[in-house]
């Protein structure tokens, strides 16, 4: 759709009436505007629009549109007879020291001359650059100020009262409109942005996410590939537990993928990540107007997931306050945006996970009770790495694999044996064997893999080779203070896999000792 005729026409419209003031213009400038809403423009249609209109009845020399975003993030979105380097170097800082009024404000800024004006005089640009008269005027969408008209003229005085009003009215009247037409672009750049997203996830997923993914032959995996089959049938909900590291993340995206759900989008929550006011407004999207800073409507991840699989994952850090409407969510398929009425229905399978023991979390208020159950309904237990250990040669060749293309395909025989037998008890799990193979990738070493060559890349070197008949007895000649330093740091080692994201003093209240205490015992196990 083109602006020009438009914009003339209300060119035409303003300056109809007998003076500039007169009133009669506005009731038809509005139509005009809703006119380019109609007609499905995008917003630099309505913004160059506005500017032009704004220039041409005001006699500016030059000017700009600047539209600001909820964070007050600056973006110069049209141009009349300035170029972007205008707003850079000192010309730049004076026009933002202004834009910063504008914003805090929300009311228009008329300098007569820049350099006479108290308040501006002192501005290095403002001194070096001459500049004369401004007018600054804010466009509001809802509560914020969505945009602003920056007009500049090199004669002192030449911007009138009466070109601040008409300015104002004008974007008074566009307000409206403009903020549906943003909010209308944000929602459709955040769904073809998300559609995206998805059709590379369903392209990448093909057959590939399938339980081989969880690499192992121990008899808990294969009993978990058992669960997991059965459970990807149906469409009830699961919640998958086991410590940080040990592929709940995978599981969860072998049930999609292998499931009823295999045909709609696998959405992630992270929920530690959330930040703790929005956590509602992520999950479940809100309407324009429902906070602070909401000036356009947003779909939530529940929405985007719609036909398929939203993956809470680390739901035990789920705020009390945000559990209700998750429950209700499980109960009725029904969920509300932040700042709505309308109910509205959820397609989508529920998959869960925590590493935390959600059954204590429940005994200490944390968690609830309702909500577990609703989630546990078909639980699945990812095994830590030391159930397993005779799948850790097999997670090594599988890392070193994927990072050094197959360089390391020889071993010697010890490594495979020493590895299944190391008395470490690898409390990073799988992602310790990630890192593992990472170091190893960049060791400049020929020939079989070796054991010396392994050694100098663990975490454990105080550690030597053991096999099963012989860790027993080398226990007892260490004698007890040995086993009991072994223990200890083997327990600080598993607490910091566990709990990654905890600060020291949290980590040392779950631990159940003092801040001082674990400082002492993380320096003295060199895990600082």
């Amino acid at each position: 759709m083109r602006y020009g005729p438009i914009c003339s026409s209300i060119g035409r419209i303003i300056v109809g009436g007998a003076t500039l003031s007169k009133p009669g213009w506005l009731p038809q400038l509005i139509p005009a505007l809703r006119a380019v809403l109609a007609g499905g423009s995008d917003p630099a249609e309505m913004l160059r629009l506005i500017l032009d209109a704004a220039v041409e009845q005001t006699g500016a020399n030059r000017g700009v549109f600047v539209e600001v975003a909820p964070d007050e993030a600056l973006d110069f979105r049209v141009w009349h007879r300035m170029k972007p380097e205008s707003m850079t170097g000192p010309t730049g800082d004076f026009s933002r020291s202004i834009f910063r009024d504008v914003i805090r404000h929300k009311r228009a800024v008329l300098l007569d001359n820049a350099a006479e004006t108290e308040r501006y005089a002192d501005v290095e640009s403002v001194r070096a650059l001459r500049l004369i008269s401004i007018l600054c005027v804010p466009l509001e969408t809802g509560d914020q100020v969505g945009g602003i008209v920056h007009l500049e003229s090199t004669t002192p005085g030449h911007f009138t009262g009466e070109h601040k009003s008409l300015v104002e009215a004008m974007l008074e009247a566009a307000g409206p409109a403009y903020g549906a037409l943003r909010a209308g672009s944000a929602v459709l750049e955040e769904r073809d942005a998300l559609r995206s997203s998805l059709e590379q996830e369903r392209c990448d997923a093909g057959n590939v996410w399938t339980f081989t993914r969880f690499v192992g032959r121990a008899p808990v995996v294969r009993k978990l590939e058992e669960q997991v089959q059965k459970a990807a049938r149906s469409r009830f909900p699961v919640l998958i537990t086991g410590e940080t590291g040990t592929g709940k993340g995978i599981i969860a995206r072998v049930l999609h993928h292998q499931g009823a759900t295999a045909n709609g989008p696998f959405v992630t929550v992270f929920c530690p990540s959330l930040e703790k006011g929005l956590i509602e407004s992520e999950l479940f999207g809100h309407v324009r107007g429902a906070f602070t800073g909401a000036d356009q409507d947003r779909q939530g991840k529940l929405a985007a997931a719609e036909g398929g699989t939203l993956f809470l994952d680390e739901i035990g850090e789920l705020p009390a306050y945000v559990q209700p409407k998750l429950l209700r969510l499980l109960q009725e398929k029904t969920y509300e945006r932040v700042g709505e009425t309308r109910e509205r229905t959820a397609d989508v399978r529920i998959v869960a996970a925590t590493h935390r023991d959600l059954e204590q979390e429940i005994e200490q208020g944390r968690f609830r009770r309702d909500l577990f159950e609703r989630l546990n309904f078909l639980p699945l237990r990812s095994p830590a790495l030391r159930e397993r250990p005779e799948d850790i040669p097999l997670l090594l060749r599988d890392a070193l694999d994927r990072i050094d293309g197959g360089r390391w395909i020889d071993w010697n025989q010890d490594v495979a044996e020493t590895l299944a037998s190391l008395d470490h008890l690898w409390p990073g799990n799988v992602r310790e064997i990630e890192q593992i193979a990472a170091r190893l990738s960049i060791e400049d070493h020929t020939g079989p893999l070796d054991w010396p060559t392994l050694r100098n890349v663990l975490d454990v070197k105080e550690d030597a080779p053991t096999t099963p008949e012989s860790s027993e007895s080398d226990h007892l000649d260490k004698g007890l203070p040995e086993l009991m330093r072994r223990t200890e740091r083997q327990w600080l080692q598993r607490a910091l896999a566990q709990y990654p994201d905890l600060s020291r003093k949290a980590l040392a209240d779950r631990l159940k000792i003092s801040e001082t205490t674990l400082y002492q015992k993380l320096k003295t196990h060199g895990l600082t």
